[in-house]
């Protein structure tokens, strides 16, 4: 176990990051906060919550940061994550990281590292079109995957700028197999001084 270790994990739709931060969690026993598999645990369960996100889905948007931000600030309250946890899917955008770090300095506490996965966008459509074949996913339509990508790269990307600025962006190499990739991830964290005690 490691002291802590409170994560963000970011990259284009199809990067990987949700199969990684899986992957980290483990290593560290830390949780993923996961926003995209809180929001389809909600509508595979039909609650309310998960009728309002269906909605927003297949217009092809993404979820409104008022919603998404409790959802996270709840997670984040609970024991588990008092060690650390793995951000995934939040922030995305310039507001909402404004919200995380007033929740997290609530607390005393920031986030030690952002791990960016740098894939390219070819790579990233390719990937989506096969999950939604395997999965068969209803948003993964090749304008649903091109519209989240504009959004990611309109939206998301920006923050990485704001988390630059901080100091504490590691940009990983996310094409490869899943070991060479976990691989990277867990040698720039471990450069930062993050590392799971054996």
């Amino acid at each position: 176990m490691t002291a802590s270790a409170r994560l963000l994990i970011v990259g284009p739709q199809g990067s990987g990051k949700g199969t990684q931060g899986v992957r980290l969690a483990e290593t560290f026993g830390i949780p993923v906060v996961s926003t995209g598999d809180m929001f389809r645990a909600n509508i595979k369960g039909g609650t309310e919550l998960g009728q309002k996100v269906t909605a927003i889905l297949d217009r092809g948007d993404l979820v409104p940061d008022e919603l998404t931000g409790e959802i996270v600030r709840d997670r984040l309250a609970q024991d588990d994550a008092a060690n650390g946890f793995i951000l995934d899917g939040y922030p995305r955008n310039t507001a909402q990281v404004g919200h995380l770090e007033e929740f997290l300095a609530g607390r005393g506490e920031s986030l030690d590292a952002v791990v960016l996965l740098d894939v390219p966008r070819e790579e990233s459509m390719s990937r989506l079109s096969l999950r939604a074949i395997e999965q068969g996913r209803s948003d993964d339509t090749e304008e649903g995957i091109a519209h989240r990508l504009d959004i990611y790269e309109q939206e998301t990307a920006p923050i990485i700028d704001l988390y630059e600025e901080k100091g504490i962006v590691d940009r990983v190499d996310g094409t490869g197999s899943l070991d060479e990739v976990t691989q990277r991830i867990l040698a720039a964290l471990d450069a930062r001084g993050l590392r799971v005690a054996v």
